[in-house]
């Protein structure tokens, strides 16, 4: 562990060593910290300014996120007859391709009272840098114990830093697919300590045809540009992002709604001038085509280099691997109930357009938990909750103490 170092870029800019950083993580705060709490909205305030949230709207949500209101409502929410208490030193490893997520895992284990070092990758893109640049901002304005209790740093792999972040933390939250989780697990946790993991996942999109067809222009204009940021935001790599669409309905019904359903949302992305590299543009080709040689897909369709839609054969397991930006595969079912046979443990959300709760509420239910932690309307998809994966994770970021009077 001597001369491993790792380069911290919150609270200030500095070099120090792996036993130092740990040294400097120090204070105390409490579940529902009103000094948290200022930080956090203060931030989500410049996160909303209108020139930012137009650039990376992403930060927009993020910024609704961490509105007082909703902070105010996450803390009320953990009532009840034990006294809550914070974990102590939680150790976050966020994905490198999805730059926002590290900020709704901190900020609820921060509001939660802990202190926090989150490994930033040094391959994070240029959001996770504006989102840095706005948290000092912030910091400027804030009370000096956020600085002295909360940490994000960065540093290439290194097993010595890694371990020793491991054996100190209380709380271990990995993000980022089987492989990361599996390559943190074989650093071992002090005899108390937790894990909490979110392995790979993949999303699906359904969608009722005669639903689709028989709703006003507007709707499904809305439906269309909610599709797209769900999708295209992250590259479709968000675990949320759907990877397949589901029809249900008759095939006639299915065929209609789909064709109308793929004009509006190639019109989406002619308006806002999405495109995808070249380089990506060959790999969804390879991808898409690899489908058809391996008997899964029927038809594959480009419109330019934004969108692909592959038809799948009948039967055929739905694709749950990233085949690249802009790339569906479709399917047809019958009925909605046809998708428990179809549903793996891995499936996390489920964006929805043209059913009635009650149908969902049947479908949840005998879905029993083998898939699908998230159903939300189609625009929803990377809209962040406390409860994630199914896991409660401002309860997850706490310990209950009993007081018996």
């Amino acid at each position: 562990m001597p001369g491993s170092e790792v380069t911290v870029r919150f609270p200030a800019a500095e070099t120090v060593p792996v036993e130092v950083l740990l040294a400097q993580v120090r204070g105390r705060l409490e579940t529902g910290d009103e000094r948290v709490r200022a930080f956090l909205a203060a931030f989500g305030r410049r996160l909303l300014r209108p020139a930012l949230a137009r650039r990376h709207p992403e930060l927009g949500s993020l910024g609704f996120f961490l509105r007082p209101s909703e902070l105010a409502r996450t803390v009320e929410g953990l009532g009840g007859e034990h006294v809550r208490v914070p974990r102590g030193l939680v150790f976050h490893v966020p994905p490198a391709n999805v730059d926002t997520v590290f900020v709704y895992s901190w900020a609820l284990s921060a509001l939660m009272g802990n202190r926090n070092i989150v490994r930033l990758s040094p391959r994070s893109g240029p959001v996770a840098g504006v989102i840095l640049d706005t948290l000092h901002e912030a910091l400027a304005e804030a009370d000096p114990v956020i600085g002295a209790t909360q940490r994000i740093v960065s540093y290439d792999r290194d097993d010595a830093v890694t371990g020793a972040l491991c054996a100190a933390c209380d709380l271990r939250v990995v993000w980022g697919g089987d492989d990361t989780v599996n390559a943190l697990r074989r650093h071992a946790l002090a005899p108390h300590a937790r894990d909490l993991v979110f392995p790979d996942r993949s999303s699906f999109a359904v969608i009722q045809a005669a639903a689709w067809s028989g709703a006003p222009g507007a709707a499904r204009v809305r439906a269309a540009e909610g599709f797209v940021n769900d999708a295209y935001w992250f590259d479709q790599a968000a675990c949320s992002s759907p990877r397949t669409v589901f029809w249900v309905g008759t095939a006639s019904d299915c065929d209609a709604a789909r064709a109308d359903f793929a004009d509006h949302v190639a019109r989406v992305l002619g308006e806002r001038g999405w495109g995808v590299d070249a380089a990506m543009a060959v790999e969804k080709r390879v991808a898409a085509y690899g489908l058809a040689a391996d008997g899964v897909a029927e038809r594959v369709e480009f419109r330019g280099n934004a969108l692909a839609d592959v038809t799948l054969v009948e039967g055929a397991a739905p694709p749950r691997r990233w085949l690249g930006a802009g790339t569906f595969a479709h399917a047809r079912i019958g009925a909605l109930a046809e998708l428990g046979a179809l549903v793996e443990r891995r499936d996390q959300t489920m964006t929805h357009f043209g059913f009635a709760g009650a149908e969902l509420d049947e479908l949840a239910r005998g879905l029993a938990g083998r898939g699908v932690d998230r159903m939300v309307p189609v625009g929803g998809a990377l809209s962040f909750h406390r409860v994630w994966d199914g896991v409660d994770l401002p309860t997850e970021f706490t310990r209950l103490v009993t007081v018996t009077r």
